[in-house]
């Protein structure tokens, strides 16, 4: 039996957890949030004991990996006292709000030879190797990413040094998903509008992406609306339009495949997999979720900078 320590009672936490549970070779052996009636209202439901924090989760031993789902101002201490234990590191994104942060927790994981994973769960997405099969011997010459939803109802999401603002937290999985079907980006310049409200997220944001392969690409964000419009990617190859939303895949606007909507079980059971020693897919190692981020990042940079950014100089 895998046992697995969960660092958050959010959401995304609850997801997980619900995951997790229903596999007959894992029990949830604890449950660590700063909110304690939060870590306890989700651990009872797993019949787990609940902690006040994630130095006394990892306290209690007993552990054979932990998922950290925290906030992206709350990243970094968990990933390095859990590495630091020697256990194998399951996060969510975004990894951090800054590179650095993101470039240690890598460095630890792989100096310790440790197997881990990113929640891009968009990656294991039935659709999306269909779309690979679709775009074989056609590379992409177009990348159009959306993310034009509301604001998320958590108190700390409008504030950019907690969330790190909207292609930070949201839109990376865009970005991940460009990266896999597109290929890697060289140079991205970023228009925020103006905003409302000073000193929160910017609300709307128009970027271009120039793909180290030749592809050009935009992504256009916004979170001005009150429900979720348009999130996705659209690819233009020779003879071929696509467009990819987490539930479907549209082909030349004409044939729709719609997904078997078990992404979020296989991101969880791949990296258990990987845990418990078995072959396993893991899509997103922390590495390579590490070039997501830098790339979210330099959006990031890009928009408050108002100037292009080059990947070149941030690798």
């Amino acid at each position: 039996m895998t046992r697995v320590g969960i660092v958050g009672a959010g959401n995304v936490a609850a997801r997980h957890a619900d995951v997790l549970s229903g596999f007959p070779d894992v029990t949830i052996a604890g449950i660590a949030d700063t909110d304690p009636h939060r870590a306890e209202a989700l651990a009872s439901k797993h019949g787990s004991p609940a902690y006040g924090g994630h130095a006394d989760l990892l306290s209690a031993g007993g552990l054979d990996a932990v998922y950290v789902c925290v906030p992206p101002f709350a990243h970094g201490n968990p990933e390095l006292d859990v590495l630091s234990c020697n256990l194998p590191l399951f996060v969510e994104k975004p990894l951090s709000l800054d590179l650095k942060t993101a470039e240690n927790i890598a460095s630890e994981i792989e100096r310790r030879s440790l197997p881990s994973a990113v929640g891009h769960h968009w990656r294991y997405l039935d659709i999306v190797r269909q779309a690979q099969d679709l775009l074989a011997g056609r590379p992409v010459r177009l990348a159009l990413g959306h993310w034009l939803d509301k604001v998320p109802p958590v108190a700390w999401w409008l504030n950019p040094d907690m969330s790190g603002g909207q292609i930070v937290e949201q839109a990376v999985h865009v970005l991940d998903l460009a990266r896999l079907l597109v290929g890697e980006i060289s140079m991205v310049h970023a228009v925020p509008a103006e905003n409302p409200v000073d000193g929160e997220v910017d609300r709307a944001t128009a970027a271009v992406l120039r793909f180290t392969g030749g592809a050009a690409g935009l992504l256009a964000t916004s979170c001005l609306l009150s429900h979720k419009h348009r999130v996705g990617l659209e690819v233009c190859a020779e003879g071929i339009a696509l467009e990819l939303s987490e539930t479907r895949l549209l082909v030349d606007g004409e044939r729709v495949i719609e997904d078997d909507g078990q992404a979020k079980v296989r991101v969880d059971r791949e990296f258990i997999n990987a845990v418990q020693g078995k072959q396993a897919d893991v899509r997103v190692p922390y590495g390579e979720a590490l070039r997501t981020h830098r790339l979210a990042l330099a959006l990031a940079r890009s928009a408050a900078e108002r100037k292009p950014v080059m990947l070149d100089d941030d690798q």
